[in-house]
C-alpha cells in the first residue's frame, strides 16, 4: 500500500507542476499582449503625424489658407500644415518657456519640454468672412490632459487654456477653461477681410504647478490637432 500512496502523491505533484507551468505560460502571454497593445498605442500617439493645422476638409471652396511665409505668396499657400512633434515631455512651469516664443521663429520651434509652432492664416478671397479656430485632443493616455496647457498667441494676444481644477471645478489661475472635453480651444474671429493675415503661435506643455500634475500621469501621452472653419457672412 505504501508504494501505491507514493505513486499517487508523485502523480499529484506532477499534475500540479504541469498546471502551474501552463498557468504561468498563459499569464506571460497575457502580459505580452497587454505590453504589445500599450506599445502600439504609445507608438501611434508618439510616432504618428505631428501636430497638424488644417482648414476644414468640408470647405472645398474656402477662401482661407495657411502659410509659413509672412509675405503670404500664392505659391506658399496651403490648406494643411504638419509640425514636428515632441516625443517626450517632462513637466515644467510656464515661466520656463522662452519669453519671445511667439516671435522667435515661424514653423516648428520646440523648446525644452514644450511644443511651439508659428504659422499665418490668410484670407485669399474677395469676401469678408468670420472663422473659427479649434484645438482638438485626438488621443490621450492616463488622463494627461488634466495637466496640459495650451497657449495660443493670435497677433500677439496671448490666452492660456487649461482643464478645470478637478477638486474645485474652477479654472486654474491665469487660464481660460477648456471649451469642453476633447476640445480645449474653440474661438471665433469676426470680420476677417480680404488680404488680412493673422499670425498664430501654438504652445503646449505639461504644467508642473497644476494640482492635477502627479505621478499618475507618468507614461501618459497626448495627440492634438487644430482646425480652421470658415463662416461666410450673408450680406
Amino acid at each position: 500500500m505504501a508504494k501505491v500512496n507514493e505513486v499517487t502523491i508523485t502523480a499529484d505533484k506532477v499534475y500540479k507542476r504541469k498546471l502551474f507551468v501552463r498557468l504561468a505560460k498563459i499569464i506571460v502571454l497575457m502580459l505580452l499582449a497587454i505590453i504589445s497593445i500599450t506599445y502600439f498605442v504609445l507608438y501611434m500617439i508618439n510616432n504618428g503625424a505631428g501636430f497638424t493645422i488644417r482648414v476644414d476638409r468640408e470647405l472645398t471652396n474656402s477662401n482661407i489658407f495657411l502659410t509659413l511665409d509672412e509675405s503670404a505668396k500664392k505659391k506658399s499657400l496651403t490648406r494643411s500644415l504638419t509640425s514636428k512633434s515632441v516625443d517626450y515631455m517632462d513637466n515644467i512651469s510656464i515661466n520656463w518657456i522662452d519669453q519671445d516664443v511667439d516671435t522667435q521663429a515661424v514653423g516648428t520651434h520646440n523648446g525644452d519640454n514644450y511644443y511651439a509652432y508659428t504659422f499665418f492664416l490668410v484670407n485669399a478671397g474677395d469676401e469678408i468672412i468670420n472663422y473659427w479656430y479649434e484645438v482638438d485632443i485626438e488621443d490621450t493616455l492616463l488622463n494627461l490632459d488634466e495637466a496640459i496647457r495650451v497657449m495660443i498667441f493670435r497677433n500677439g494676444e496671448k490666452t492660456v487654456y487649461a482643464k478645470l481644477n478637478s477638486s474645485t471645478k474652477k479654472p486654474e489661475e491665469g487660464t481660460k477653461a477648456f471649451f469642453k472635453t476633447g476640445i480645449p480651444v474653440l474661438e471665433e474671429v469676426r470680420n476677417f477681410s480680404p488680404k488680412d493675415k493673422d499670425r498664430f503661435t501654438v504652445v503646449v506643455w505639461i504644467e508642473g504647478d497644476d494640482p492635477d500634475c502627479n505621478n499618475e500621469l507618468i507614461g501618459g501621452g497626448i495627440k492634438m490637432s487644430m482646425k480652421i472653419t470658415e463662416e461666410r457672412i450673408e450680406r
